[in-house]
């Protein structure tokens, strides 16, 4: 038995359930913990009664914590939510007596193929963390952190607790989407742990961790119907950023990597996630009655001019200036257009 938790609100409700069915499809027999991070999530996922799945509501967690609640109150959501993930893991491990190794998923992962890679390396470790592995000239984005919070395993010993319990009075006394006095979010507090505590594993499977960020890096083929990265397949991908811009047309993430989407890419990668995707939107719409699309935010500007008397030459400016920027990019390959089965 594995077992993962995650969280998400409703702007990940797709992402989170396509990342449940890509464990169910390779990670059985697994538990996979969610904290609802609002009631729309906990009321979907309840519909769906899945055996695997356990519900936490936020206020159960905040209830057990109330140090959390305290946090709330000086820092943005998504601040609160970043503060929330050593919490998590600790609240699951004091809780479920069963459960010896616990492994965090950010809600934005899919797995392509079976996690026991991932295992085989943790071994008998006690923590296990994954790498951004930042190409050479992308190494400044180190300031926000050496390792990813995508993907973190803590076993139930002295040791996993330890580093739990001192990553979460971290978070607690500081924990903001800015970089500070060597700080990040939650992130940045992981890299001096392979120097502080024992146990430590830091995984080097290629096909594990496979991210916008680190792409570069790597060498792609499809092979026997699956990818390949330098010749190990594919565990998970981290679709970072991912965003709906209007209607079939997607913003990719890669963007601020240098990297291109080839076809590789689209069709074997982005295409399988954005099926999964359908799929949980599908699902979702038949549980609820609801004909809404959940979790694919625009990146359209929020403080577009909406006034009617604004001016119209700078109205027809902007516009200009948005499509020449949209035509450069997907140029570049970061705007996917999704028709059909097809990744463009």
């Amino acid at each position: 038995m594995i077992y993962f938790c995650t969280y998400f609100d409703s702007n990940y409700l797709l992402k989170g359930l396509a990342l449940y069915r890509s464990l169910a499809r390779h990670a059985r027999p697994f538990k996979l913990w969610i904290l609802c991070l609002d009631n729309n999530v906990y009321e979907v996922f309840q519909k769906f009664a899945f055996p695997e799945v356990v519900l936490i509501p936020q206020g159960n967690l905040e209830r057990s914590d109330k140090e959390l609640l305290l946090a709330k109150n000086n820092r943005s959501r998504v601040e609160y939510y970043f503060t929330l993930t050593p919490s998590l893991c600790l609240y699951i491990l004091e809780n479920y007596t069963d459960v010896g190794v616990i492994t965090y998923l950010d809600a934005d992962l899919f797995f392509f193929s079976v996690p026991s890679p991932i295992y085989y390396e943790l071994g008998e470790g006690s923590i296990l963390i994954v790498g951004h592995r930042h190409p050479g000239y992308l190494k400044e984005l180190e300031t926000r952190g050496v390792y990813n919070v995508g993907l973190l395993s803590f076993r139930r010993d002295h040791t996993g607790l330890e580093c739990l319990k001192r990553w979460r009075n971290q978070c607690l006394e500081w924990c903001y989407d800015r970089v500070e006095d060597g700080r990040f979010g939650d992130q940045r507090y992981l890299d001096d742990w392979p120097v502080r505590f024992t146990g430590v594993v830091v995984l080097q499977h290629k096909g594990a961790g496979l991210a916008p960020w680190n792409l570069a890096n790597y060498s792609l083929r499809f092979s026997n119907g699956e990818v390949l990265v330098d010749s190990q397949p594919l565990v998970f991908f981290h679709f970072h950023n991912l965003k709906r811009i209007v209607g079939c047309l997607y913003y990719s993430g890669l963007g601020g990597y240098g990297v291109t989407g080839n076809s590789l890419i689209k069709q074997h990668i982005f295409a399988p996630y954005f099926k999964e995707l359908k799929k949980a939107s599908f699902l979702i719409t038949t549980a609820t009655d609801r004909c809404q699309v959940y979790g694919m935010c625009s990146i359209r500007n929020d403080n577009s001019v909406t006034d009617a008397s604004a001016n119209v030459v700078l109205k027809i400016a902007k516009t200009i200036r948005t499509l020449l920027s949209l035509i450069k990019m997907f140029l570049h390959g970061q705007l996917l257009i999704i028709i059909g089965k097809k990744v463009i």
